[in-house]
């Protein structure tokens, strides 16, 4: 509602021009008015006044608890195992992989470059961060288990996550995310689709210059670095695929900076591709599904 910027360059433009002096002025009764116009303007069907913005339910906001809190406990994890390698390291410590849960770390047992055990504080900070990487490890199991639950209140957004999770190269994680933050939402076409996730082009034009400046990056962030990540998996998993191929066809002998470029083109393909899909039921040209879908890991 407030453009003080534009309304000041307006104001001393005229000015200049010496036709009139203007002042204009804002507060939140005219805000207000300006506010319920646009509310009748819609209510006559006059769409194109605002962007009416959906309001997720209490439920489908609650199903995307479960992977949001796993983004933040892997962090913590890294942070954990990153801090125990790094006072490791400084004693002249390598090899220690502090993720794994099948061998324990007996912090008592480890020497120093010089042949000396760990001192007694460093080795009790050691194991009290040890404790707390352990206490995230479980955790994550638990909200794990719980995210393939969670839509239990919406069969439908949990058939789309089961139906990603049946394509190859797509994991749980992934899919939760997408089923969830992304194909819960109805969408229009596939520009609305696109600029829900940020991916169309923001263009530039002023004058005669008209210029595309990269994708507007406007949309929902989470879900195109995790759309962006599987694009990048799809091109492992499904090597086969048209869209596969398409990308392999433009990034022929391209530097790494174009070849980043087309992965954000290609991670739009996809995005349309897997929209149609979970609507549809059409599976991805050339896709291999997996050999364990969540059917099928259910009954064994």
């Amino acid at each position: 509602m407030k453009g003080a910027c534009g309304r000041f360059q307006w104001t001393t433009a005229i000015e200049l021009l010496g036709h009139l002096s203007i002042r204009l002025y804002v507060s939140d009764r005219i805000d207000s008015l300006a506010l319920l116009r646009a509310l009748i303007a819609i209510d006559r069907g006059e769409r194109h006044v605002c962007a009416v913005v959906r309001v997720p339910t209490v439920e489908e906001e609650d199903a995307r608890r479960s992977h949001r809190e796993r983004q933040r406990l892997v962090r913590e994890r890294t942070g954990h195992i990153n801090r125990i390698k790094g006072l490791l390291f400084a004693q002249g410590i390598r090899g220690i992989e502090p993720k794994r849960r099948r061998t324990r770390i007996d912090f008592g047992k480890l020497t120093t470059a010089e042949g000396r055990p760990l001192a007694e504080r460093l080795r009790r900070e050691l194991e009290r961060e040890y404790q707390r990487l352990e206490l995230v490890q479980s955790q994550l199991r638990i909200v794990e288990k719980e995210r393939d639950t969670a839509d239990a209140q919406d069969p439908a957004v949990e058939r789309k996550r089961e139906l990603l999770c049946a394509l190859q190269g797509v994991g749980g994680a992934s899919a939760a995310i997408l089923a969830r933050e992304v194909f819960a939402r109805p969408f229009a076409s596939r520009p609305q689709l696109g600029s829900y996730l940020g991916l169309t082009p923001s263009a530039y034009d002023s004058g005669s210059t008209t210029r595309c400046q990269g994708i507007s990056k406007a949309g929902n962030s989470w879900a195109r670095r995790v759309l962006i990540e599987v694009a990048w998996l799809w091109r492992k998993y499904q090597p086969g695929s048209p869209l596969s191929h398409w990308y392999a066809r433009k990034t022929a002998d391209q530097s790494p900076r174009i070849r980043r470029i087309m992965l954000i083109a290609l991670a739009r393909k996809l995005a349309i591709s897997l929209w149609r899909y979970v609507e549809t039921g059409l599976v991805p040209d050339g896709a291999v599904m997996a050999k364990t879908t969540p059917h099928m890991a259910a009954a064994t």
